[in-house]
């Protein structure tokens, strides 16, 4: 497939603002999702790190809504017209904390728009920059990255998996499911058909099962962090994803402290790396 780079990068310093409001019943849902036992977040109360993805959520009419689930390219985001689209990662500065309750604005910029050639075709990488602010102050600095890719050949090999890390102070398992997965993508009005609809995610794009989703596990690595340092305050936070999760086998957070330092990742079963993450402490 052609890829139009120039035309793509026409979206550079795009910009859109958007507004919303820490409301609590989401941090309820997002408490239960977690199977947290702590009382939920209440009235002026700080959320925890990441927890600010349960706003701005994409509101795009039924008719906007594509085959796979996500909006119809174009809009704010360039058109890509590789059929493939993934949360890549993202790096996050925390300015300030958020409290339930507060105003918010979200301005959010196109930065960067590129074109690669990868082992299976093209890749198109598009980094967005968000600047959210909560009753005028700013509280966080995100770039998030996303990939386009093609569809792969019926007979591409998949790439070669990468070792976790070893030397874990901590070690959760999950066991995803269906529902899990399901209430996730309500939280966050994601309709992405990879992460509810077997048929689709198998037969259509070619997984083995469903995906669990990449905020999902960055929320699950923060989570795992807050349960064993509950008093720390995290400055900062970035993520990788290495290697899709699905939902047909558990999957395993990982810890481990350096100073102010954790390093966080997501092992599969056979020891190899699904997410990698890195959180500074204050």
């Amino acid at each position: 497939m052609s890829v139009d780079i120039a035309q793509l990068q026409a979206w550079i310093g795009r910009q859109e603002t958007l507004h919303d409001t820490v409301t609590e019943a989401p941090l309820r849902a997002l408490t239960a999702t977690l199977d947290r036992t702590d009382a939920p977040i209440g009235a002026h109360q700080p959320l925890p790190p990441l927890w600010h993805w349960l706003y701005f959520l994409p509101v795009a009419r039924q008719s906007e809504i594509g085959e796979d689930g996500h909006p119809k390219r174009g809009g704010f985001l360039p058109p890509v017209p590789l059929p493939r689209r993934m949360w890549a990662g993202s790096q996050l500065t925390f300015h300030a904390p958020i409290h339930a309750g507060q105003a918010l604005a979200r301005q959010s910029t196109i930065a960067d728009v590129r074109l690669k050639e990868g082992r299976t075709g093209p890749l198109v990488f598009v980094k967005v920059d968000h600047a959210l602010s909560a009753d005028g102050q700013l509280a966080i600095s995100e770039r998030h990255d996303i990939v386009y890719r093609d569809m792969p050949a019926p007979d591409e090999a998949a790439p070669a998996p990468t070792p976790a890390p070893s030397g874990a102070q901590w070690e959760r398992q999950i066991v995803p499911d269906d529902v899990l997965l399901f209430r996730y993508s309500a939280l966050t009005f994601n309709g992405h058909r990879i992460h509810y609809d077997r048929q689709y995610v198998t037969q259509v794009e070619g997984y083995p099962g469903l995906i669990v989703h990449g905020p999902l596990l960055a929320t699950l690595l923060m989570d795992l962090l807050r349960r064993e340092l509950p008093n720390a305050q995290v400055a900062s936070f970035q993520f990788r994803a290495v290697k899709p999760v699905f939902d047909i086998a558990p999957f395993y957070l990982c810890g481990r402290q350096d100073g102010n330092t954790v390093h966080l990742w997501v092992r599969s079963p056979e020891g190899h790396l699904n997410m990698d993450a890195t959180a500074t402490l204050a």
